[in-house]
């Protein structure tokens, strides 16, 4: 690298790694380790890199469904998270520092193939005053897709129709209801207010209903 900084790609492992963070790792240690590795501590990062590759991998597999690509992307946002690191101030969790990363290299990542979102619901103008803060954002009687992305031949038909959201309505549901993120650290990661993230997921599980909606009443 060129800011003399060891390259931390070199220790990173596969995606055949288990998603989650390590056994027995709390969380709250992050910022130990960040501060540690702030200072050059390479070993440092790595137990980081051990803690949240997982999650981050499968933020980004769930965002461009291409296994390989996800692999080689979530190797970029850990990258770009080291080379990021000095001007990291704690002002958010680590964890949602990287998804916020994660959200920029997927986003350049798409953007430099054009991918088309055309017509989908434009959720940055919609008044968020509307919706109720304690309301339920999911689907009444529907089971959440993080669930129901475990069952077999329904977590196929699940991420079909996850592809069929736009990119910003799918990562909000992949970020809420697949790694369990609050409404405040997914407006971090996604850079909007915590309104939009409402408003994101409401349309997206009303999406996701109607797209689904034949397995639902099967059930």
């Amino acid at each position: 690298m060129n800011n003399g900084r060891p390259d931390p790609s070199k220790s990173l492992t596969g995606p055949s790694e288990p998603v989650g963070s390590r056994a027995g790792a709390d969380p709250d240690d992050d910022a130990l380790l960040v501060s540690r590795a702030q200072t050059g501590d390479l070993r440092a990062y790595d137990e980081l890199v051990i803690r949240h590759r997982g999650r981050i991998f499968a933020m980004v597999r769930n965002m461009i469904h291409n296994e390989a690509d996800a692999w080689d992307l979530s190797q970029d946002v850990f990258v770009k998270a080291w080379q990021a690191l000095p001007r990291f101030e704690a002002k958010a969790r680590f964890s949602t520092w990287l998804f916020r990363i994660a959200h920029n290299v997927v986003y350049d990542w798409t953007r430099k193939r054009k991918i088309d979102s055309a017509g989908e619901f434009n959720d940055e103008i919609f008044d968020r005053e509307r919706i109720d803060p304690m309301a339920s954002t999911a689907p009444p009687e529907a089971e959440a897709p993080d669930v129901s992305m475990e069952h077999g031949e329904l977590r196929v038909k699940i991420q079909a129709a996850l592809f069929k959201l736009s990119p910003e309505h799918r990562e909000s549901v992949v970020l809420k209801d697949v790694q369990g993120l609050s409404y405040k650290e997914i407006a971090d990661a996604m850079g909007c207010s915590i309104g939009t993230v409402m408003s994101r997921l409401f349309y997206a599980r009303q999406k996701l209903q109607a797209l689904l909606k034949d397995e639902y009443e099967a059930r």
